[in-house]
């Protein structure tokens, strides 16, 4: 029964001895002249200039990137193919009657030609059906 009370103390004592040994603080009293407020003034001064400095690189290869792009343009312009130049116009020269007179010749024979090839055709349609 002793026992039993004694493991019952122990217990009960275990939760308060823990609490004793804690530190007051980590890892102890700040050093002297410290101060909270210029501490976090600092920290945000180091990230305003982290964040500026990022923002020179972006730019920077942002630049970079356009030239590249410039660069690569003029690169393919100067490889394309140079266009044939076009033709000189020529002044409008009207044709004689001979030459006339041949191009309605050649129109009729060639419509001629046609009738020629369809009258088969034309034929074969009109035949008598079985």
């Amino acid at each position: 029964m002793r026992r039993l009370i004694l493991i019952t103390l122990l217990m009960a004592a275990l939760p308060l001895a823990a609490t004793a040994q804690t530190w007051p603080s980590w890892p102890g009293p700040p050093p002297p002249g410290y101060d909270p407020g210029s501490a976090i003034a600092d920290q945000h001064r180091i990230e305003m200039d982290r964040l500026r400095n990022q923002a020179a690189e972006r730019e920077a290869l942002a630049q970079q990137q356009r030239l590249q792009t410039q660069l690569t343009i003029q690169r393919l312009e100067t490889a394309r193919q140079p266009a044939s130049p076009l033709p000189p116009q020529t002044a409008y020269a009207p044709r004689t009657l001979e030459q006339e007179r041949q191009a309605r010749e050649a129109q009729t024979a060639r419509r001629e030609e046609m009738v020629r090839g369809a009258a088969e055709i034309d034929a074969w349609l009109d035949r008598r059906p079985n």
